[in-house]
């Protein structure tokens, strides 16, 4: 049996064989936003790898095993990637199974279950009893690779765009345009939703594809927009809430007249106009106190007098309830009194004053009784009184009258 061909041989036949059969320039652009935060991701998950295989080492720390531990990393996410497809349809049951389609969720676990595989002993022991140490640990050895240039940012993301398109089955973070020549790769690239863009907005560093332009807008703070209150000046979205609650015209504001009784609230710009058009109501308001025993009819009456002897503008400048109350009375001292107009009282009914005296007391008149008298003749008595007196009931003179009985 001959011996296989080897690489040298067999690869320029699958070029030949592509070029005449298949497609050859693929479109690499992969989403950018996916990318960094798989690349964030990746250096804290080395972090906590490294701490945990050399936790209780004395002769071993965590930088000394980042080399190989990276490499190790690298390799088993994306050996793991690779197997991404067919391990979902095993776990699943299916292809038509749902599961979830965010490639930095399956990343994530691939990280996990990598540091996981890299603990030693006395750390899976020490870490349920010392979480907090370790914690501590893993972030101060994130902070001294990144200070000391290990593993920069753009190595991450080239492998971070590598996993995404293993694991981006259904092609929602990645391109997966093919072209036969390198002119329509070209002409794609001008087009294609998952091209690198830059922030145009001045300031902005931000780095997002195409197709994420319209949201980076929504929420890019250097962008300028016009005021949120309708002012007429353009304010960057980071500094739109200070504008508005600062220096803004627009600004609500409650009137200057509020302690003594006015509740509006007004644009800033606006409060001259108000206290233009509530002239009336204010000068109402500063009046009540003063004059308390007069009737509103009085009071809008003493206004009308005011704003007639005032000379124009005096009363509307004045800017707070202080000042509209000395100019309110320097106008009354030329007014004189206030006329107070006096309720008329009801006239007394003249059939009171003409009742009886018993119906005055609140007594019922006497009523004319008779009485028959001792010795059988009727006797009219106007009082019971009367009666009581006609009758003698003393024992002296019974005893005289009984003899002639």
């Amino acid at each position: 049996m001959d011996p296989p061909a080897s690489d040298d041989k067999v690869k320029p036949e699958k070029l030949e064989e592509a070029k005449e059969g298949g497609p050859l320039y693929h479109c690499d652009f992969v989403d950018t936003e996916i990318v960094y935060k798989i690349a964030q991701a990746l250096l804290p998950g080395l972090a906590s790898a490294c701490v945990d295989n050399t936790m209780g080492g004395l002769f071993r720390t965590p930088a000394a095993v980042a080399v190989d531990i990276r490499r190790e990393m690298v390799d088993y996410l994306f050996q793991r990637s690779e197997n991404f497809v067919a391990e979902s349809v095993v776990l699943e049951g299916g292809p038509d199974a749902e599961v979830s389609d965010h490639p930095y969720d399956f990343i994530s676990d691939f990280i996990d279950d990598f540091s996981s595989s890299k603990r030693n002993m006395f750390s899976r022991v020490s870490g349920w009893l010392l979480s907090e140490r370790r914690e501590d640990r893993i972030d101060d050895f994130v902070q001294e690779m990144e200070l000391n240039g290990f593993w920069l940012i753009g190595r991450r993301e080239a492998v971070a765009q590598t996993l995404v398109k293993n694991v981006d089955f259904k092609n929602t973070f990645h391109c997966d345009m093919k072209f036969k020549s390198p002119v329509e790769l070209a002409q794609h690239f001008c087009n294609c939703t998952f091209r690198i863009m830059n922030c145009m907005n001045e300031g902005c560093n931000s780095r997002f594809s195409a197709g994420q332009m319209d949201y980076h807008n929504s929420i890019c703070p250097f962008k300028i927009l016009p005021c949120d209150q309708k002012c007429s000046d353009s304010i960057m979205r980071r500094d739109m809430d200070r504008h508005c609650i600062t220096v803004c015209p627009m600004k609500l504001a409650k009137c200057p007249f509020r302690q003594v009784g006015c509740q509006s609230t007004i644009p800033q710009s606006e409060i001259d106009q108000h206290r233009l058009e509530y002239l009336h109501s204010h000068l109402l308001y500063i009046l009540q106190p003063i004059h308390k025993k007069a009737s509103k009819e009085d009071l809008i009456k003493r206004v009308e007098q005011l704003e007639k002897l005032s000379s124009p503008g005096r009363l509307v400048s004045a800017r707070d309830p202080r000042s509209l109350t000395f100019a309110i009375k320097d106008l009354e001292a030329k007014l004189g009194p206030i006329e107070i107009s006096l309720k008329p009282k009801e006239a007394e009914e003249g059939g009171e004053l003409n009742k009886r005296p018993e119906e005055n007391a609140g007594l019922s008149p006497k009523k004319e009784e008779y009485i028959e008298p001792p010795n059988g003749k009727e006797e009219r008595l106007a009082s019971p009184t009367k009666h009581i007196q006609g009758i003698d009931s003393s024992p002296e003179k019974s005893a005289v009258s009984s003899p002639r009985q």
